[in-house]
């Protein structure tokens, strides 16, 4: 499915709590959250956090609190912006 296209919600979510993943995009603030200034870094590509919860936006998409532990940082990112650390960690062995 294409990001901007469909209803997520209509599949089960492709992470569930406890997931590890990483991240595959920068994540600028977008002046949303708060403490930090507009356009700053809160998550750098390749970083890796924690499913700690699922929700949904406009009940048509998942979004995935992910706590970055290194970053001290709860993000929520969409599926697109995500990939399973396991299958990284496979890939490169």
């Amino acid at each position: 499915m294409s990001e901007g296209t469909g209803f997520e919600l209509w599949d089960k979510p492709l992470f569930e709590r406890g997931d590890k993943v990483v991240a595959l995009r920068d994540v600028r603030n977008d002046g949303t959250y708060p403490g930090s200034q507009i356009g700053e870094f809160l998550i750098r590509r390749g970083e890796v956090g924690y499913v700690t919860q699922v929700g949904t936006y406009l009940n048509r998409f998942y979004v995935y609190a992910v706590d970055f532990l290194d970053s001290e940082r709860l993000v929520g990112m969409r599926a697109h912006e995500l990939e399973r650390a396991e299958e990284d960690e496979r890939r490169v062995s």
